[in-house]
């Protein structure tokens, strides 16, 4: 009797482990099913990063229109003095960016002067206004700040009238260091679908250091 008791007591033990694997099993599989019926997010091609300065609100719709076209962050330059609608008027003798334009020494400082993932980035688009035939010099204090190594610089400008010039070589001597592309400038007939369908265009891998 005792045999038969103990071999019964044995034979209730293995069962209960074997349901005990089985439903493990189960739970896990359920686990596996659940995690690969979640989308994966899929990493954008290319480490990229919109950096622009705007002082009248285009530049800000085409780097906009930029990042959304590349699938890349977005980071706005700011003035610790902000530019008000009097400070722009270069009409004035007596305004602000006519007493900046002709004495840099009256130029502010930025709030922020590198972008929080600007080490990680492989490819800068550079984007902003047109001064004096130039590029703002809110652009290039950011320029001057920052090592642009193994980064590839792609500048975009707007402007009513003016052309690109030679602000994008212009910003390549203040870096120093970066791949510099040729760039472009949108006039006064800038859209949206003209900046993406621009962005989009670019062969950002082959751009690459």
């Amino acid at each position: 009797m005792c045999k038969r008791k103990i071999a019964a007591s044995f034979l209730t033990v293995v069962c209960a482990l074997l349901f005990a694997a089985c439903g493990s099993n189960a739970a896990n599989g359920a686990d596996a099913q659940e995690a690969a019926a979640i989308p994966r997010q899929k990493e954008p091609a290319s480490k990229a990063i919109v950096v622009y300065y705007s002082a009248t609100g285009r530049t800000k719709e085409a780097a906009e229109a930029v990042a959304a076209a590349v699938q890349a962050d977005i980071f706005a330059l700011e003035p610790q003095e902000p530019y008000t609608d009097a400070d722009l008027n270069y009409r004035d003798e007596g305004s602000r960016v006519v007493r900046e334009h002709n004495d840099p020494a009256r130029h502010t400082s930025l709030v922020q002067e590198t972008p929080v993932r600007f080490a990680d980035a492989d490819v800068i688009f550079l984007g902003y206004p047109i001064w004096w035939g130039d590029a703002s010099w809110v652009v290039e204090d950011f320029v001057r700040h920052n090592d642009f190594t193994g980064k590839t610089v792609i500048p975009f400008a707007t402007s009513y009238s003016s052309p690109l010039g030679a602000s994008a070589e212009h910003l390549a001597e203040i870096a120093g260091t970066g791949n510099w592309q040729e760039g472009i400038c949108f006039d006064q007939g800038m859209t949206k679908e003209k900046v993406m369908d621009w962005a989009k265009s670019l062969h950002l891998n082959a751009m690459r250091q």
